[in-house]
């Protein structure tokens, strides 16, 4: 068999293969599965196990993974789920995905010492801020950190769209909702813009201080700034 063939068949349950190769090919696919699962939780509480294995075979047939680091396959699994026809009744639910694949690389990004409170107040505006590496945006019409709070219990909350940073203080990522411009200020900064240049594209109500504050609290701004 050849090779392309046989890579091809250890992600399809359904295809034949020689015995001493079946196993192997157990093995890889339950242990993919089991990195779907864990890596999107919340995703499949909301659309039950048994839609959410039905998903991730397909998922598993169209993207095999890139990288031998299984806790972070799924990387093209919230772009997936935009097209995939069966889950476009619940039109939140590739941002929600994308909101568990955040979580997880911030999870493993890279460790930085986070700029301290006094320097941080002496930025100035024509200043740029070096964001952590942990510090992750996901932007969305869909309320996604409240049905990423609730777990998949209880009914949705109401539909406006909010958007998220985590950050990590410590060892574990926390999602926080952004007030009104958060997220057109904090992705403008991911750019690389000033301070001055990131507020001027948000509204007249935006409220800087609290997410200047969110970010020294989370340490998303790291040495460097």
């Amino acid at each position: 068999m050849k090779q392309t063939k046989l890579a091809a068949a250890l992600l399809d349950p359904d295809s034949p293969l020689p015995a001493r190769f079946a196993i192997h090919r157990n093995t890889v696919f339950h242990s993919l599965m089991a990195a779907l699962e864990a890596g999107f939780p919340v995703t499949r509480r909301l659309v039950g196990a048994d839609f959410f294995a039905e998903t991730a075979r397909i998922f598993l047939r169209q993207h095999p993974p890139r990288s031998p680091v299984l806790m972070l396959y799924g990387v093209d699994f919230p772009s997936f789920l935009q097209g995939f026809a069966p889950a476009q009744s619940l039109p939140y639910l590739p941002d929600l995905a994308a909101l568990e694949q955040a979580l997880r690389e911030s999870y493993h990004a890279a460790d930085l010492p986070a700029i301290t409170a006094e320097a941080f107040a002496k930025l100035t505006p024509v200043q740029s801020l070096r964001l952590s590496p942990a510090l992750r945006l996901v932007r969305s019409d869909w309320p996604i950190w409240a049905i990423w709070t609730a777990k998949g219990e209880g009914p949705l909350p109401p539909v406006d769209g909010t958007d998220v940073v985590i950050l990590r203080p410590g060892f574990d990522p926390l999602p926080h909702p952004l007030p009104c411009g958060g997220g057109v200020f904090l992705a403008s900064l991911l750019e690389g813009q000033s301070l001055g240049q990131a507020l001027s594209d948000t509204p007249t109500t935006f409220n800087l201080t609290a997410v200047l504050t969110l970010l020294l609290r989370g340490n998303g701004v790291v040495c460097g700034a």
